[in-house]
């Protein structure tokens, strides 16, 4: 007999249809947005983008106007109680008493879980140990952004939500950050990040959603975004004066050739292995040396200002 196939286990947060206004202000309108469980989405977008209030819908701290939120299958406003335990919250603010030492901050929220990881031990893995008693306010910006990760992670969560996670952080603390995230996700736990940093989305991200205006403008794998209708580019140095256009004749339609100063030529098109050996053998046919050979593609932070604009947000 053959049995049925397994159905796919529920996404760790769906919204649909998500709406929340402030006034006249549309902060999220319209929004569907899924997190697959294991994997880290980073929800990128300006200032003032909604992306701030998203989060905190998922996290329970807004109600939607409309639309629904589940968050690891729950409503996370009426069930709160019961998803509370299982979710971290790192907030943009820090969220710690400012008269609460580091440890005392870490402990108390380790209290408040069923099998807390060691606050101790978690200290000791962000670099804390040494500031374990000094009060939150007195802690250098740094410090606090680590502690607040510290808090989010004690509880051993199934899902974390991580809000600006490195802002404010130096290039250390900032590469043990992405350490953590992804162990989280090498251990099964889902991740949903915000952040401004293009670089740190597509290094840690499986998927990345852009939204503007409340609503989502794009999404997909970095890959997928950098690669999308995109042309890449093919930079090479060799003697001045060459026929464009025979190179042109030599490669597939689509590719657009020019020598934008003298001796130095650009490619432009789906830069694949095919390519390069077709460029690179006209080349020979020609008898000319291609040097400084150079592959560029579109980053992601230029995919993000194409839809958003480079225009400065308040």
């Amino acid at each position: 007999m053959s049995h049925p196939a397994p159905e796919p286990p529920e996404p760790a947060v769906t919204l649909r249809g998500a709406r929340k206004s402030f006034g006249a202000t549309h902060a999220v309108n319209d929004l569907d947005l899924t997190v697959p469980r294991g994997t880290v989405l980073a929800l990128l977008g300006p200032n003032g983008a909604g992306k701030t209030t998203t989060v905190e819908m998922c996290e329970g701290f807004l109600a939607p106007d409309s639309g629904t939120v589940r968050v690891l299958g729950l409503d996370p406003v009426t069930q709160r109680a019961e998803l509370a335990p299982r979710i971290g919250v790192m907030l943009q603010g820090g969220g710690a008493y400012p008269g609460a030492r580091a440890a005392e901050m870490l402990q108390l929220v380790a209290h408040y879980t069923r099998n807390p990881l060691d606050p101790d031990w978690l200290l000791a893995t962000l670099g804390l140990t040494d500031a374990a008693r000094t009060p939150y306010r007195r802690l250098s910006g740094g410090q606090q952004q680590r502690l607040a990760l510290a808090c989010a992670l004690v509880g051993r969560p199934e899902l974390v939500f991580l809000d600006e996670p490195t802002a404010g952080l130096d290039a250390q603390a900032r590469r043990l950050v992405w350490e953590l995230i992804e162990a989280l996700r090498r251990d099964g736990v889902t991740v949903l990040l915000t952040t401004h940093m293009m670089d740190e989305a597509e290094h840690l991200a499986d998927h990345i959603v852009i939204i503007d205006h409340g609503r989502v403008i794009d999404r997909g794998t970095p890959r997928e975004l950098t690669s999308r209708g995109a042309h890449g580019q093919l930079r090479f140095t060799a003697p001045p004066g060459l026929d464009t256009l025979l190179l042109l004749a030599a490669l597939p339609e689509g590719y657009h050739c020019h020598e934008p100063s003298p001796g130095v030529y650009l490619v432009e098109g789906d830069i694949t292995p095919p390519m390069l050996a077709t460029v690179t053998a006209w080349c020979a046919r020609m008898n000319v040396l291609a040097t400084n050979l150079r592959v560029e593609q579109r980053s992601l932070e230029d995919v993000f200002l194409e839809l958003t604009g480079r225009e400065l947000r308040g």
